[in-house]
């Protein structure tokens, strides 16, 4: 028995290796397609292999992202939304185009690879609609209710009958094609109702932060109507799916009750213990730590595993996880910033993209079928405007406002599409009905940002504004004066004209604050006991111009960069339904608050002469310099203050210490001008901005804060980090200023923007003892001396000069120097009388301990100057001569081809920044405002 056991074991293993043998030889010529070498063994790189589907998924995400993004650019600048470029690639991918060329969907997208493709793109979807939950605040839909709830009714009871009404041509029509599986019409008309009642929020939330709306009327009531017709979107998805997974009524009553049940648990069993845990770790303070990202994720994935597995779409699961996490402290932001960039930019161009490639385009060939596209695309329209507009003006809104939060909330974007593909899947939808409703989406979506400009344009805005205050009727008549002194107030007063600066508007910057600190310090009127108005009637009396100084108003708005980054939306959004009174953001941001400490702190004499407000705007960092012009109307400012960036960049935020590093070399001094073209532009784009509005003045710090100059304090940072050991350095970073005084140097060469630099000077004088100036009258002799204007300005210096107070007249100097013609021989001049005046007596102050820093103010633009580059006709003396000290920032050439320096300052604050430059601050000061 064991002998035949034995010899039965070993022909059967004989066989075994005979049969190894035989393949390995049969296949010895065939290449491995999972062999190390790959392509080397001369395996197809893109031939499918269900062992190793990665390679061929490699290929097709690539082609998409490729694609996406490439279209994602020239779609930008008619402001659509990214998703549009993301429906497009694909339709492009898809059987419209691509798949018509011989053999690319064979190669490319086979439809053995599509599940695997299918898989990661519904992964990234179940994780997106986590993200759209988070992006949900139901503060924003409680505080506006009322509003909300007639205008989110309204906005999907309409477009629902409409599509109920549709739905019965349309499931006639197309409904029985072999692709779909045999429902009632009740069930369809509920999905295709659905289909055209719901609103794209997250799409909507980018459409409100690109037009600057989200803070209007408009905006608001979009927002809360959004949120509530979202979430009432997807019950009623959630109804319709588990409707068609459900073969009975009564198995679908089953999976609704579950699927409450499921919400209920969430809500009082899952989220006590999750918040206890966020607290416990500190995430809710300080963002989410990677234990709590964790733990999110595989709650939103086995929520997603639940309803899937009950009849409702997995989407469901993952959504209702994001509506019960946390919006305090700015959990939800920080939870979207952790996982938002691989999702937006890998997962979604996949499931979008999958969209497009079910778009058939050819399938619309026929009247019939293009009967009802329009028709959908008609109820669509009609439906969201007529309802949401009636909605809206019942609630007491204008008609226009009615009308653009009508044509807001027919957006359906990325959310439309969800709906549809969801539809597909559970077969609802045929391929033909599908493509009539996509070709839907993207008009609708499409024409959102069109209508909303058109009907609410930003001039209405304005007025509407205006008149909802009372400073206007609605025929745009003036109702109630503005205070005395303000440009805006007095338009047939000339620049240079008006009285001193009362309310003004500072860009804050982190790298900027202690230049910004100082300046106002100085600006501010400064009450002293001597000069309080006495009691006692027999007492000398103190002049006029001090006993009746009036409180310097400083408003603060800082600027961060909104992008497309969903979480960038969220801080925008957040801010409106976080706090009752003043924005959230506005509260914390450690510069605005900053800014309210320094007025408080300062000492009593100034902050009972200042006043100061600070605001945060998330923009584009195209809008900039538009926003601050804006806010400086708003606001009735009669002088706009931007800092030049230390780093020679916009942003101030985490600037790496190999940028400090640079700007302490040996060409720090013109690393801040070249080489950054925004920075350039966005300064000549807000002088232009604010011209209309008011006067403005760049202000390029060298020390004026009284630590000495830029180069000074980077390398005393960089020494105090490298070199601790050394006595020297250890003393280094004590900076004592002894000498507090601020020495002023005005080129008056003539013209408006001098003459409001003249102003400024006197003013800066006049409100504090600290401050002494030099005021030098730059003339032309020959042929310019008769020069229209020249006559007036000296006139005007004269009198400034003869009517000084007798308390100041001792600090200020006046003095004369003739020019000859040319541009060079006035920057030189200028560069040299700076460098005595004020880079003498800084360098004099710094060795006797330190001075508080001073200042060169120069108009930014001279008639004089421009005239005569005109006469001499582009020689040397001109823009481009070859002896000009113009940095070309743009890359193309000073006369023409680039954005230049001197274009943008002028060319003597030109010349003092980068020709010399001096041991001084520079203020460039241009005139704005109305003029006669």
């Amino acid at each position: 028995m064991a002998s035949a056991i034995t010899d039965a074991v070993l022909k059967t293993v004989i066989r075994a290796v005979a049969a190894t043998s035989s393949n390995t030889s049969s296949n010895a010529t065939i290449p491995s397609v999972n062999g190390q070498a790959g392509v080397l063994e001369g395996a197809n790189p893109i031939k499918y292999s269900a062992s190793a589907p990665i390679t061929l998924f490699i290929i097709q995400a690539g082609i998409v992202i490729i694609f996406c993004q490439l279209l994602a650019y020239p779609l930008q600048w008619i402001n659509q939304p990214k998703v549009i470029a993301e429906v497009i690639g694909g339709i492009l991918l898809g059987p419209s185009v691509m798949m018509r060329i011989p053999g690319f969907e064979a190669a490319i997208f086979p439809k053995e690879s599509m599940p695997v493709f299918n898989n990661v793109a519904n992964l990234g979807l179940i994780i997106f609609l986590f993200l759209v939950a988070l992006e949900v605040d139901m503060r924003m839909f409680t505080s506006n209710w009322k509003v909300a709830l007639s205008v989110g009714l309204a906005g999907m009871i309409l477009p629902f009958g409409l599509g109920f009404g549709i739905a019965w041509g349309l499931y006639h029509q197309f409904h029985n094609d072999g692709t779909t599986v045999p429902i009632s019409f009740g069930v369809y008309g509920l999905f295709i109702g659905t289909a055209l009642a719901i609103t794209a929020f997250p799409v909507l939330c980018r459409i409100l932060t690109e037009l600057k709306l989200l803070r209007s009327n408009v905006g608001v009531t979009v927002l809360a109507a959004g949120i509530g017709n979202d979430v009432t979107g997807w019950i009623l998805l959630a109804l319709c799916v588990a409707l068609v997974n459900n073969n009975s009524g009564l198995a679908a009553l089953w999976a609704l009750l579950c699927c409450i049940g499921w919400i209920l648990f969430l809500v009082f069993a899952v989220r006590p213990p999750f918040m206890w845990w966020v607290r416990r770790t500190g995430s809710l303070q300080n963002g989410p730590m990677q234990g709590v990202v964790a733990l999110t994720l595989l709650l939103v994935l086995f929520s997603a595993f639940f309803t899937n597995i009950i009849g409702i779409h997995a989407i469901f699961g993952a959504f209702l996880v994001g509506l019960i996490c946390p919006h305090e402290g700015g959990f939800a932001i920080k939870m979207t910033e952790k996982i938002e960039d691989l999702i937006s930019v890998l997962f979604l161009p996949l499931y979008f993209a999958l969209s497009g490639l079910s778009t058939n385009l050819g399938l619309l060939n026929d009247g019939i079928t293009w009967g009802y596209v329009i028709g959908v695309i008609t109820c669509a329209f009609a439906g969201k405007i007529i309802g949401g507009t009636l909605a809206a003006r019942a609630n007491k809104l204008l008609w226009r406002e009615s009308f653009t939060i009508g044509s807001l909330m027919s957006c359906k974007g990325l959310v439309e599409l969800i709906v549809l593909n969801i539809g597909l899947q559970a077969k609802i939808l045929s391929q033909r009905t599908f493509t009539i409703f996509v070709v839907m989406a993207l008009v609708t979506t499409v024409a959102t940002t069109p209508l909303t400009k058109a009907l609410y344009p930003p001039w209405y805005q304005r007025k509407v504004e205006r008149w909802r205050r009372g400073e206007i009727d609605w025929d745009e008549n003036p109702l109630v004066p503005n205070e005395s002194g303000s440009n805006i107030s007095d338009p047939s007063k000339p620049i240079g004209d008006q009285s001193s600066i009362q309310r003004m508007l500072v860009y804050l910057r982190l790298d900027s604050l202690p230049s910004l600190f100082a300046f106002i310090t100085l600006l501010s009127p400064q009450a002293k006991p001597s000069e309080v108005e006495p009691t006692d009637k027999g007492s000398n009396p103190c002049p006029p111009t001090r006993k009746q100084k009036k409180t310097l108003e400083v408003h603060g708005l800082r600027l961060i960069e909104l992008t497309d980054r969903t979480s960038s939306v969220m801080q925008v959004t957040e801010g409106i339904a976080g706090e009752e009174e003043e924005e959230l953001y506005s509260l914390r941001d450690p510069v605005i608050n900053t800014f309210r400490t320094f007025a408080s702190l300062s000492s009593p004499s100034m902050s009972n002469n200042v006043a100061v407000s600070g605001r945060v705007a998330i923009v584009p960092e195209s809008s900039y310099a538009e926003t601050l012009a804006s806010y400086a109307a708003d606001t009735q400012s009669e002088f706009v203050l931007i800092p030049w960036s230390e780093y020679g960049s916009l942003t101030d935020w985490d600037q790496p210490l190999s940028v400090l590093a640079g700007a302490a070399g040996a060409n720090a001094g013109n690393d801040r001008f070249k080489g950054n073209v925004h920075l350039v532009e966005f300064m000549h784009k807000t002088l232009a901005e604010a011209e209309r509005v008011c006067n403005a003045g760049i202000l390029i710090d060298n020390g004026f804060g009284g630590f000495g100059t830029c180069r000074t304090r980077v390398q005393g940072l960089l020494r105090s980090q490298h070199h601790h050991t050394s006595s020297q350095d250890q003393d280094q970073p004590t900076i004592i200023i002894k000498n507090r005084t601020h020495h002023v140097f005005l080129p008056f060469i003539g013209g408006a923007d001098d003459r409001v630099a003249l102003n400024l000077v006197l003013q800066l004088l006049g409100n504090n003892d600290n401050v002494t100036a030099t005021v030098v009258h730059l003339k032309y002799t020959a042929s310019t001396s008769n020069m229209k204007g020249e006559d007036e300005d000296t006139k005007l210096l004269a009198t400034f000069r003869d009517s000084l107070p007798v308390e100041f007249a001792s600090r200020v100097v006046f003095e004369e120097s003739n020019l000859t013609e040319g541009k060079n021989d006035l920057v030189g001049t200028v560069l040299g009388l700076a460098n005595v005046t004020v880079g003498q007596q800084q360098k004099k102050k710094e060795k006797k301990g330190g001075g508080a820093g001073d200042v060169v103010v120069v108009g930014r633009r001279h008639a004089v100057v421009d005239s005569i580059e005109a006469i001499a006709g582009g020689s040397g003396a001109g823009a481009g001569g070859s002896n000009s000290s113009r940095v070309d920032v743009g890359g193309g050439s000073a006369n023409g081809g680039g954005l230049d320096l001197g274009r943008t300052v002028g060319v003597v604050a030109e010349g003092l920044l980068v020709t010399g430059p001096v041991n001084a601050s520079v203020l460039v000061v241009q005139a704005g405002g109305k003029r006669k």
